[in-house]
């Protein structure tokens, strides 16, 4: 069994301890040799119960660990597993470090053996896009330029997951920078949607979402810039939340636009993103732009009443039927009234508003994002960044490095944005788009005195086939964003929740729009609709085709 990665081949866990360059090796403990002899083999009695949804939460994965029903070691084989069965089909990793997570599995099954405390993410394994540093663990952004980095530092949110006991499983597979919105451009492959290999996961957390979809692990981290997040988790029929700007540190993120970044999690249910985000929002003195302690979001979903939405009023977008493709409106538009229908029976109010700025939105994003990123990967030159190409004189050297290890779509946004911010052009796009984002964030302000959350699409059709937008108009790719590119301008939090499938059986997502720092709004009633439905607890053919045969040869 082999994990494939950028740089590297990873053998399995239990035949060969795997090796990396720039990773030292911890002091090897009894557990430590009983994994390389071949001795450990995940409980049958785990694997059935993991098996099932509710078991597989991250909730209940970290309680069923700290009552001592389950070992961390034998958690960690089990996703292993799934990944090395699942990941041959969707490509969702780019790279997995097994002896790593079963490390810190064996050091948390010792903590545990010692009655010392345990966080609220212990033994909880995790998979993490790949443009968030990892120490010791190639961090490549999806881009061959990256191969062979190695970071030398933990992101801010990775190392509080970590502090909180999860695990880190791999890196999961991205757009090239985040640029892209079907992980199709990503530098090495594309990624496969679990409802259906022949069609994309979205992007650029299109890894990410594939992984929690197709149960390779029970929560992702991703980064949104424009949808980012909330886009792949529509796809792949998961929720996914975009934070506030600056609820959650952007240190150790490889950035793509500084003003427009967020880094949020993807999980099955609203419940666990309430869990998770608590843990990863709050101030980082090492990022200037982050604020605000977290509150505790977890107990918000379980007081008296936060299931009787009596006392919210709901905004429901009622102009975006242009924004959608003809053959996929009937779709949307059912599942969409069919969503509108829960929250009147949760005593919501629901009035009608509009958005009428979306496709100004869309063009704005794609001049200030450009711009911003001609700016952030100026570093990834050759010299300072990035793989070198050989050269005879500096002017090759910058060419070539970045020629070869740049994909045609990151060289178009920097081309763009370098064009946007250049002498005479300044006035006419960059400062254009800039007042175009204060307009969105004003009507944003007008709408919320009105209502409290804002009700849409998160995209405007079902996951696309592969392939289907990679021709020569790139706009047909932007597109994939109108719905969620106008509370990313805006700097607010939006949460994408299933609400549905299409007549492909293909998961669509609902968006939930909410005011600056209002996630426990948000939590409260994506969980309640969640509470009222069943669609997050559906999970894709792989996934039920892995259970079935894994269970099957459990019991033979």
């Amino acid at each position: 069994m082999f994990w494939r990665s950028s740089c590297a081949f990873f053998s399995c866990p239990t035949c060969r301890p795997t090796w990396r360059r720039n990773w030292k090796r911890p002091k090897r403990t009894t557990r430590t040799r009983i994994l390389s002899q071949h001795t450990v083999h995940i409980s049958t009695v785990i694997k059935r119960q993991l098996a099932d949804v509710d078991n597989s939460s991250v909730l209940a994965i970290a309680e069923n660990f700290k009552r001592g029903e389950w070992k961390a070691v034998d958690i960690v084989m089990e996703y292993l597993q799934r990944i090395h069965e699942m990941d041959k089909v969707l490509s969702a990793f780019l790279s997995v470090d097994a002896e790593r997570a079963l490390y810190k599995a064996q050091l948390l099954d010792e903590k545990w053996d010692k009655g010392e405390h345990l966080g609220p993410l212990a033994a909880v394994p995790v998979a993490i896009k790949d443009n968030l540093c990892t120490k010791g663990m190639v961090t490549t952004a999806g881009s061959k330029m990256l191969e062979t980095f190695v970071p030398a530092y933990d992101a801010t949110s990775v190392a509080r997951l970590e502090a909180a006991g999860a695990i880190i499983l791999g890196k999961t597979n991205m757009d090239e920078f985040g640029m892209g919105s079907s992980t199709e451009l990503s530098g090495f492959h594309p990624s496969k949607n679990p409802w259906d290999p022949s069609r994309v996961c979205g992007g650029s957390s299109g890894g990410s979402a594939g992984a929690v979809s197709s149960g390779m692990a029970p929560f992702a981290l991703g980064s949104d810039t424009g949808g980012s997040i909330r886009q792949p988790a529509s796809f792949c029929g998961i929720s996914g939340l975009k934070p506030t700007y600056g609820r959650v540190s952007r240190f150790g993120l490889i950035a793509f636009s500084s003003s427009l970044d967020t880094v949020g999690p993807m999980a099955c249910s609203v419940a666990e993103l309430a869990t998770i985000f608590q843990i990863l929002a709050g101030r980082d003195p090492m990022d200037p732009t982050s604020w605000s302690e977290a509150a505790p979001y977890s107990d918000i979903l379980h007081r008296k009443g936060a299931l009787d939405l009596k006392d919210v009023k709901l905004g429901v977008v009622d102009i975006f039927s242009s924004s959608l493709e003809e053959n996929q409106v009937n779709d949307v538009m059912r599942c969409f009234l069919d969503s509108i229908r829960v929250f009147t029976k949760l005593n919501a109010q629901v009035v009608s508003i509009s958005l009428p700025y979306l496709e100004e939105a869309l063009a704005a994003y794609y001049v200030i994002a450009p711009s911003e990123a001609s700016s952030n990967l100026a570093r990834f030159d050759g010299v300072r960044f990035g793989s070198r190409q050989e050269a005879s004189h500096i002017s090759e050297l910058y060419q070539k490095s970045r020629g070869l290890g740049m994909g045609a779509e990151v060289k178009r946004r920097m081309i763009t944005g370098t064009f946007a911010l250049s002498s005479g052009y300044y006035d006419a796009y960059y400062r254009k788009a800039l007042r175009v984002r204060q307009c969105i964030i004003g009507q944003f302000e007008d709408l919320f005195r009105q209502v409290d959350v804002i009700l849409c699409p998160t995209t405007p059709c079902a996951a696309f086939e592969l392939g289907e937008r990679m021709g020569g108009d790139p706009v047909k790719m932007y597109r994939e964003d109108v719905l969620t590119i106008p509370p990313s301008l805006a700097g607010l939090p939006a949460l994408s929740i299933p609400m549905g499938f299409d007549a492909n059986q293909l998961p669509l997502g609902l968006q939930l729009i909410g005011n600056r720092q209002g996630e426990d709004l948000l939590f409260r009633v994506g969980h309640a609709f969640q509470m009222a439905t069943d669609w997050h607890r559906q999970r894709p053919p792989i996934y039920r085709q892995y259970v079935q045969s894994s269970v099957t040869k459990s019991s033979s």
